[in-house]
């Protein structure tokens, strides 16, 4: 039923996951994973995309942050910043590879992150919001509200 984006943001996470699970596995990805591909592109950035994580989210720590949020969190600024994927479906995206493979109160943790990250101030973009009326329900606002207390 899910569409082959979202099966491959899903393979995208994983293999994240694995080549950042330590030091030694990052180091082999690099080594081993063809330059042109995603996650060794992601982990060419991942110190501005965790700096900019850790910005959002300073009362946690990024050694503190469940490594399948942090790994959702990153694939999915990755795309942000790569890609002209509309941020409402990428959020949307986020939130639920959490609920499908992070802990109980992944899903919102990630939303605000990302809602705090990716949302300008002003909100989104008029043309963003009427793509996305029809889509999968909006957690921004509450997320957002959430992740400035």
């Amino acid at each position: 039923m899910s569409d082959h984006r979202h099966q491959k943001r899903i393979k995208i996470m994983q293999d994240l996951f694995a080549c950042t699970f330590s030091e030694e596995n990052q180091a082999r990805c690099l080594e081993e994973k063809d330059p042109e591909s995603t996650v060794y592109r992601i982990l060419q950035h991942i110190e501005e995309i965790d700096a900019r994580l850790q910005q959002v989210a300073p009362e946690r720590p990024l050694a503190e942050i469940n490594q399948v949020d942090l790994s959702i969190m990153r694939t999915i600024v990755f795309e942000s910043d790569n890609k002209e994927t509309p941020v409402k479906v990428l959020i949307n995206e986020a939130v639920e590879m959490a609920k499908e493979f992070g802990s109980e109160s992944s899903s919102r943790f990630v939303n605000g992150v990302l809602a705090t990250l990716l949302v300008p101030k002003e909100g989104l973009p008029p043309e963003e919001e009427d793509e996305s009326t029809n889509k999968e329900p909006n957690h921004l606002e509450e997320q957002k509200e959430e992740i400035r207390e």
